[in-house]
């Protein structure tokens, strides 16, 4: 999902945004007057009106999974890409959307052509802005090459192993996020004498899934006192 998520920001902006700047380019260079403004109007009404409900919809959903974290911050500790996405596609047609009828305002009271096509090259600046900033957003390109959780999952997952009668001592916790809802950790530790391996591991894996749900595997090694660390 992480990699087709990739590919949609790259293409869908890359190819909207070479299309707006083309377009802007040619009426610069072929300017043709303006004419039937209520039509765009209300082509561009009706257009934000559906736009404008979908941003509305993205931004209570986005909203719902944020928690107490600014938006941004959101973005860049998220795990599923698709979330933020939709939020910043309808953003960006939503200032497209402004953009054009700014354009086509200037246009109808200059008389002057060339604000059309100024609108679609400021259109198409936005849209590759947009498709630089998810191609590159921190979330979508770590959980491309994979990334590890979240410090805080890291930090908790560590103090419930301490927790565990019988783990002695923590030596390293490896995590690795295989999907928005999918943790695979790797722990090292030590046990108190007289317990048994699978005395911790069962415990310490239903205590870890109960805690986080998202923790789909657990693979523990245990290192035994006085041996060497590899």
């Amino acid at each position: 999902m992480h990699f087709w998520s990739f590919v949609v920001a790259i293409q869908v902006f890359t190819v909207g945004a070479g299309a707006a700047l083309l377009r802007g380019a040619w009426r610069l260079a072929h300017p043709e007057p303006g004419g039937h403004f209520l039509v765009n109007y209300a082509v561009l009404g009706i257009s934000a009106l559906f736009e404008g409900g979908s941003w509305l919809f993205a931004v209570n959903e986005f909203s719902k999974t944020k928690g107490r974290r600014t938006y941004i911050e959101a973005v860049r500790y998220g795990k599923d890409p698709s979330r933020f996405m939709v939020l910043f596609e309808d953003t960006s047609a939503l200032l497209g959307l402004g953009i054009a009828a700014v354009g086509v305002a200037a246009q109808q009271l200059t008389g002057k052509p060339l604000y059309d096509g100024l609108a679609s090259i400021v259109i198409g600046l936005v849209l590759t802005a947009t498709a630089v900033w998810l191609a590159l957003a921190h979330e979508t390109k770590g959980l491309l090459i994979g990334e590890s959780a979240n410090r805080e999952v890291v930090a908790d997952v560590r103090r419930i192993a301490l927790e565990v009668p019988g783990i002695e001592r923590v030596l390293e916790v490896l995590s690795m996020h295989v999907g928005p809802q999918f943790i695979l950790v790797a722990i090292t530790l030590e046990l108190a004498e007289g317990r048994t391996r699978r005395y911790a591991v069962d415990r310490l894996q239903g205590r870890l899934q109960r805690a986080h749900p998202r923790i789909r595997r657990l693979f523990v090694r245990v290192h035994k006192p006085g041996a060497p660390s590899e």
